[in-house]
């Protein structure tokens, strides 16, 4: 006879067993495994930021490789308060390093976060790959919210009420990401403001996944927990905006409301991950500590992701691919509807399809929509803009006053060429 506790164990075993590895991991050891056979591979499917990490970050890090003991669960003290410091002067907010804890990785920290909360799951579809597998392990039900192409696919107050109103009372988590991966489009204020309203009448713990954040392209993100404090948690890290995803540190910002929720994810982290690389958070201080080194980069870094992605936009839009022009981060959304007629004469039905086959015949790396809670059917895919040399076009931007797309061509060669291959390949 089997008890309960084989029953949950059979049935974790059997979610766990039943999924794919990540997408976006996928997707880029396949890119290397093609090119490792010699094929030309152009790299849109894999979000890692092509940028270096901060000199002084790395400096940072040398000097504390030594740093070899465990480090509160919590997370380093000098760490939590640089990462308060940080907050509460871009983002006018009022938290301590008390309301922070330290995680090796912001995605780490989601999983642990849905160990310890017993509600259902909220997202906005599209939204990044991870976030439904991960409560699909836990046994965990998602409710995925429908967003629009009109409204570039970002989330309303009124579509996040429509789902909240079916059970009122019911404990929920909403993760909220933006900029979004994968349209790169973002909220701002009278979206927040709204979106906040309905949070508070249903109660919701709102994730607002704020990796992208610093990469706003005009340097203007807003935080919603400006406007819904008290139910906010702010996910956030050093993977995209500081060039370091393999250095695996990621923090969440609890609101004073929540401390019994951070309480109970950090008795999860200690019979988890323990605590972060030590070396890492010693050397994280410096990336979070006011320094014209991290304001120059910054600066940058987000004018070279604005013309890059605003160019590709243009061009996509003018080869009848639409998608919403990027705000942040470094991704684009195109929809290849319009020529679903000449598509199905290839024998390509879906955003799978269009993936496998663009890969095949021209060597050019995206990730379907349905990796993103998209129907099957939609012929849409993500399009990471990332596959240049970042350091070199940053160096080089540090020199010229504006950026054009001589520039672009110089320093973003195959992100372009990638374009043109995918622009053509559509025509023909």
């Amino acid at each position: 006879m089997m008890t309960s506790k084989q029953s949950v164990h059979v049935n974790l075993n059997l979610n766990v067993r039943a999924l794919k590895r990540s997408a976006t991991l996928a997707i880029n050891e396949r890119s290397q495994a093609l090119a490792d056979q010699g094929k030309k591979i152009y790299r849109l499917g894999f979000g890692q930021s092509p940028f270096p990490v901060p000199s002084i970050v790395v400096k940072a890090l040398q000097e504390h490789a030594f740093q070899k003991d465990y480090l509160p669960v919590m997370g380093l003290p000098a760490l939590r308060e640089a990462i308060a410091n940080f907050h509460n002067k871009g983002y006018d907010l009022n938290c301590t390093k008390e309301n922070i804890l330290i995680g090796p990785g912001s995605k780490e920290l989601l999983f642990n976060l849905q160990l310890a909360f017993y509600g259902d799951l909220l997202i906005p579809s599209p939204s990044w790959v991870s976030y439904a597998p991960q409560a699909f392990i836990l046994g965990k039900k998602v409710n995925w919210i429908p967003t629009k192409a009109e409204n570039n696919w970002r989330l309303s107050a009124e579509d996040l009420e429509a789902v909240c109103q079916d059970d009122p009372a019911k404990p929920r988590i909403l993760i909220l990401n933006y900029p979004s991966n994968p349209t790169g489009a973002t909220l701002g204020t009278k979206d927040l403001e709204a979106i906040a309203q309905v949070a508070r009448t249903y109660n919701l713990i709102i994730i607002a996944d704020e990796i992208y954040g610093e990469l706003h392209h005009d340097g203007a993100h807003q935080t919603i927990a400006s406007f819904y404090p008290e139910g906010t948690i702010i996910s956030s890290g050093l993977s995209k905006w500081c060039g370091a995803g393999g250095w695996r540190l990621g923090y969440f910002i609890f609101p004073t409301e929540l401390a019994w929720l951070q309480e109970a994810m950090a008795v999860v982290a200690s019979e988890t991950f323990t605590s972060t690389s030590a070396p890492v958070q010693y050397a994280a201080v410096m990336a979070f500590s006011e320094s014209e080194e991290i304001e120059n980069y910054l600066f940058n870094v987000r004018r070279i992701l604005k013309v890059l992605g605003s160019t590709i936009h243009q061009k996509l839009q003018s080869a009848n691919i639409h998608c919403p022009k990027p705000e942040g981060g470094f991704y684009l959304f195109p929809n290849f509807s319009a020529f679903r007629d000449r598509l199905k004469q290839k024998a390509i039905h879906s955003s799978v399809d269009i993936c496998e086959t663009l890969l095949n015949e021209t060597g050019v790396a995206l990730l379907p929509s349905t990796d993103f809670g998209r129907p099957l059917s939609e012929l849409s895919a993500r399009l990471s803009y990332v596959n240049f040399d970042g350091a070199k076009a940053l160096e080089a931007a540090k020199a010229l006053n504006v950026l054009d797309e001589q520039f672009l061509k110089e320093y973003c060669k195959e992100s372009l060429e990638a374009i043109r291959l995918i622009s053509d390949w559509i025509k023909s």
